[in-house]
């Protein structure tokens, strides 16, 4: 399954504004696989952003996924208050392959060779198809690497600061629909139960909240059924009447077609690039649907990367800074509706501030 939506042949790249400072683009001399290493910006520090290992129709995608991440990463890292800027890598994969332990070790390898030769610029960690264990291989060829096992002297992977900011980032969202922050009682369609889903979905249903779940893999019904959630097909998920859709899995999940079918009053989850076109904010705007910007409700496992790599890291001031994420979210729901513009105007613009202060 890909990740993204491609387009035909070279469209997928044509379709991307590129205000990169660096792509890098290679095959790995071990692994044979095509490497993108994509430095949007560091303007306001190190690039930091996560490696993707992933499979796409083809080779255009993987690069155009990398371009569309690193951006995302810049307004990220901005709207959270990070002295980081923007980048992402992709390791292309053809649909079908599978790689071995030994296969990920030489990809693994490779990525390190890729990065060093940026030259500091961009910092990687895990990402969709890595993990804290093969970001230590990548340690083995760079420095430019954080999110290690704690066995090999890191700080481990970011999935519980992650959806700690998607939490906040849901109450938040709550408070500016229906005035409260309470979660009991309330409907939640959460799509994607990985890392950060799972957690979400867990947190949610020991807050008494309504569950209607749903995964690409059918074996995460075993995790609905734990929670006492319902279970739906994934094409059907969307269309489920609820009070907040939450999309965790992959991105671009919100296209036209799927804006138009949805039958809740927000949205806040923890997918990167969920909007297939930017156009969708005001789409969504126009339907009464309230979105929380992706780039700044999944901040927080960057956050957590950033803070807890620095020596004598404090553990309360990280988790207060993640939890800080929900109060950033409801600056922009305010602003948004202050200056009668999208959600995502109003989020690009807290970002670009910050960026433009630094220049």
């Amino acid at each position: 399954m890909t990740l993204t939506h491609p387009a035909a042949a070279l469209d997928s790249l044509a379709q991307i504004p590129l205000s990169h400072e660096k792509v890098l683009i290679e095959t790995g001399k071990r692994s044979g696989l095509m490497i993108t290493v994509a430095i949007h910006s560091t303007r306001l520090g190190q690039a930091l952003g996560g490696a993707r290992l992933w499979q796409y129709a083809s080779w255009t995608d993987a690069v155009a996924d990398a371009l569309r991440l690193s951006a995302a990463m810049t307004l990220k890292n901005a709207a959270a208050g990070l002295n980081r800027g923007g980048g992402k890598c992709v390791i292309y994969l053809p649909l079908g392959t599978v790689l071995t332990d030994a296969g990920k070790r030489l990809a693994m390898l490779d990525l390190g060779d890729a990065i060093e030769s940026m030259n500091g610029a961009y910092m990687t960690a895990e990402d969709v198809g890595t993990s804290a264990e093969l970001m230590a291989i990548v340690a083995e060829r760079t420095s430019h690497v954080c999110g290690l096992p704690a066995a090999s002297g890191g700080v481990g992977e970011p999935a519980d600061a992650t959806a700690a900011g998607v939490y906040a980032s849901i109450e938040s969202t709550l408070e500016a629909l229906f005035g409260s922050r309470e979660v009991r009682g309330r409907h939640l369609v959460i799509s994607g139960l990985g890392q950060v889903g799972g957690r979400v979905a867990t947190a949610a249903a020991a807050a008494g909240a309504t569950l209607t779940v749903t995964d690409i893999n059918p074996d995460k019904r075993a995790l609905a059924d734990e929670l006492g959630a319902r279970w739906v097909s994934v094409p059907d998920a969307h269309r489920v009447p609820a009070d907040l859709f939450v999309p965790c899995g992959l991105g671009g999940v919100l296209t036209s077609a799927v804006i138009a079918e949805l039958n809740v009053l927000g949205i806040c989850g923890a997918a990167n690039n969920q909007l297939e076109n930017p156009a969708g904010a005001a789409q969504l705007d126009a339907r009464g649907i309230l979105w929380a910007p992706d780039f700044v409700v999944n901040a927080g496992g960057v956050v957590y990367l950033d803070l807890a790599s620095e020596p004598n890291a404090d553990r309360a001031k990280i988790t207060e800074r993640v939890a800080g994420i929900g109060s950033v979210l409801t600056q922009i729901f305010t602003d948004a509706s202050a200056s009668e513009i999208t959600t995502l105007a109003a989020a690009e613009l807290l970002a670009v501030t910050r960026l433009n202060a630094a220049s």
